[in-house]
């Protein structure tokens, strides 16, 4: 197999295992194992545990980034394109493998010394702020960068909220609780 689609597949293989289990409940050799791999083929291509990790937060980010940018520019220009951030999070619930979300669930199993994997997902989160500034500006702009990036902090904050919340609840009532509080922020 291709150097690049071995990484590939232990990059799905990892995303799946720690997204299910959690970072420190899955190990090395499970990762192995499920892959169907080496030990020396995962270091060929990782040098350690969180090389693998940091890996996986790409990956994820970079499908999340993907899917939410396509379901937001579909939705109808205006408001509907921020309440769409909500509608996205509820077809995320929907899916048989919720687990919230990968950042939240990584940072909480890290120690607080661990720079490389918090810095990666404070860029990721960084991102995604940016990414709600950029849709306010094309359809709710407040006439300001600063108003812009307040209002793109606020939805955030509601976004997380409603996220974490939906997954410690197992129920969508936060995410339509988020909507809610987001269509009165816009107000």
């Amino acid at each position: 197999m291709k150097h690049s689609l071995v990484r590939e597949h232990i990059i799905k293989t990892a995303s799946d295992l720690f997204y299910r289990k959690g970072y420190n409940l899955t190990g090395i050799n499970e990762i192995i194992k499920e892959a169907g791999i080496a030990k020396a083929t995962l270091y060929n291509h990782f040098a350690s545990k969180e090389d693998i990790c940091l890996a996986y937060l790409r990956y994820r980010n970079s499908t999340f980034t993907e899917d939410i940018r396509s379901f937001v520019n579909n939705a109808e220009k205006g408001k509907n394109q921020l309440y769409a951030l909500f509608y996205f999070l509820q077809d995320f619930f929907d899916q048989k493998d919720f687990n919230g979300c990968w950042c939240l669930n990584t940072i909480v199993e890290i120690p607080q010394e661990n720079q490389k994997i918090r810095l990666e997902i404070q860029k990721q989160k960084k991102e995604f702020i940016a990414f709600i500034k950029e849709i306010i500006e094309k359809n709710h702009n407040q006439g300001s960068d600063q108003k812009n990036d307040s209002l793109a902090k606020k939805i955030y904050l509601v976004y997380e909220g409603s996220i974490s919340e939906s997954k410690l609840h197992q129920s969508k009532w936060p995410i339509n609780a988020g909507l809610s509080l987001c269509k009165n922020i816009l107000n």
